[in-house]
């Protein structure tokens, strides 16, 4: 191989289907990051060259066979990945005979469970952020911010919680419900499993509406079905605080939704700050792909690949399947490497190689990602990020449905 040939980079991403509008950003952030390392010199003078596997439906059947051909035609170097959520780790087995880094952002739990298991088998397995778990109790404890800090003065304690029925949601509203009483609140309904995707939310909101909420908290994470569950809830909205699970984060949320949004808080573990670092790359962004793309959502690849990067030109260069020793030397750099991004610190937990949050392990906003909410306030502009310090660029606004 020369020492001048391009790097396959991997990637297993939803082009199609309930998830590809996010799928088109990781494949955005993907390729942007790899023109400016590219224009950079590459790793050790060698170019980076994605490559995209369409994962669609994100089933174990079209992930774990996407990862066979990346490692078999394509020989990757590595894969890295926004989220696939349906394979439930199957994807690591071949990845893990191949002895490739495997970077993703899955939000998994049972991420931590396969690398404990074998921490040597799974030695090159990443994710990226942290766990969805920390979603559930790092809500609770935002709300109580608002209500302690006197932001918000909620007219009762009780919240309603709606989980789609993927595990990754699951896992959220669980969490959510573990951690309400322990902070004063009071789960009047749910949390009700609803079957997902999911246009049609008249049941569940019915169930809603007759349990007199303060708070409605949906785990589901699809743009468009979060679209239809809102605006169903505007035909007859209660006066309640409404929180939609990352997917509302995207543009394609806003764009359905229209003014009707204003007022939405929706968090992410894993978000683009609104900082200088952060701004500087939105408007890169943007002027690669348009001004209807969300930099945000495609910053999650863009800084995965950055960071390997980096890993790799410390250790002396990237190697394709079957180099484990390399590969183990590329994997533990990544390891030891903090990195501050614009998604924040990206610093791996040794024992379970996820990121590390803040504030809800570390109080130290220079070693943890941070854990963002943010509100829409004005559905033609930017999020505003309203939690936590010392990121938060504005303050909680009361919805018009509250007022």
């Amino acid at each position: 191989m020369s020492e001048s040939a391009p790097i396959p980079i991997g990637s297993l991403v939803p082009l199609t289907g309930a998830s590809s509008a996010d799928g088109i950003e990781f494949r955005n952030g993907l390729t942007l990051a790899s023109e400016e390392i590219n224009a950079a010199g590459g790793i050790l003078g060698r170019p980076v060259a994605p490559v995209f596997v369409d994962t669609g439906r994100q089933n174990a059947e079209a992930v774990v066979a996407g990862a066979q051909v990346l490692i078999h035609l394509h020989r990757a170097h590595a894969i890295i990945c926004g989220y696939n959520i349906g394979p439930q780790n199957s994807e690591y087995e071949p990845i893990a005979d191949a002895g490739i880094l495997y970077i993703h952002h899955n939000t998994l739990l049972q991420h931590h469970d396969t690398i404990t298991s074998n921490p040597d088998r799974y030695f090159g397995c990443f994710m990226s952020d942290p766990a969805e778990y920390w979603y559930g109790q790092g809500f609770i404890k935002f709300i109580s911010w608002l209500r302690e800090t006197g932001q918000w003065r909620p007219a009762s304690n009780r919240i309603a919680i709606i989980s789609g029925s993927a595990p990754y949601s699951i896992v959220i509203a669980n969490a959510m419900a573990t951690a309400a009483p322990q902070f004063g609140w009071e789960v009047c309904c749910g949390p009700k499993v609803v079957r997902t995707p999911r246009t049609d939310w008249s049941q569940a909101l019915s169930l809603i509406r007759e349990s007199r909420p303060n708070v409605i908290a949906n785990t589901h994470f699809f743009a468009g079905d979060l679209a239809a569950f809102h605006q169903q809830f505007m035909r007859a909205p209660v006066p309640a605080l409404v929180y939609l699970q990352y997917g509302a984060m995207h543009a394609a949320f806003t764009a359905a939704t229209g003014r009707s949004a204003e007022g939405i808080i929706v968090g992410t573990v894993v978000g683009l700050l609104p900082d200088a670092i952060g701004n500087a790359f939105a408007h890169r962004y943007r002027a690669r792909f348009g001004a209807s793309s969300t930099p945000s959502v495609g910053a999650q690849t863009y800084v995965a690949l950055h960071h390997y990067a980096i890993a790799a030109a410390l250790e002396g260069g990237t190697a394709p399947p079957g180099h484990f020793e390399q590969n183990r030397r590329v994997a533990a750099r990544l390891r030891r490497t903090i990195y501050r991004s614009v998604v924040g610190t990206i610093q791996y937990d040794v024992a379970t190689q996820s990121a590390i949050p803040y504030p809800n392990v570390v109080g130290d906003p220079s070693l943890g990602m941070p854990h963002l909410f943010f509100q829409i306030q004005d559905h033609t502009a930017d999020q505003i990020l309203i939690a936590p310090d010392p990121y938060r660029t504005g303050a909680f606004r009361l919805p018009s449905w509250m007022s």
